[in-house]
């Protein structure tokens, strides 16, 4: 089994910036991708942004240029560096790991941290 842990959320004033982190454990063979997806009330979960294990990154229009994912093949971890938070990034922040484990693939989801852009 998959363990998914991200960490890093919290209050942030407008034009604010936050790093979160997500680390997965386990018998882990390979990682493909990890990715940040979030969701507000009210709305449907949304991919912000990922990057696979070649490096490949994507992002959301409404982050880009403000967010900047990046990761650490050896320790499994993921992290988004969020800057210029406006109030609509507000939301739940989930990780999502994709790879291989025992010969079967995995797609992992950590418990999610909150995410409040308020002043």
């Amino acid at each position: 089994q998959v363990h998914v842990v991200e960490s890093g959320g919290g209050l942030v004033q407008p034009g604010g910036s936050l790093r979160l982190s997500c680390a997965a454990s386990g018998s882990i063979f390979a990682i493909n991708v990890m990715g940040w997806y979030r969701q507000a009330p009210g709305k449907q979960r949304e991919l912000v942004a990922d990057i696979t294990r070649g490096g490949d990154m994507r992002y959301t229009d409404s982050v880009h240029g403000r967010f900047a994912i990046s990761r650490d093949i050896a320790m499994n971890a993921v992290y988004l560096q969020m800057n210029r938070l406006k109030p609509e990034d507000t939301a739940v922040y989930y990780c999502n790991v994709l790879g291989r484990q025992g010969g079967q693939e995995f797609d992992s989801w950590g418990q999610g941290t909150q995410v409040t852009v308020s002043s």
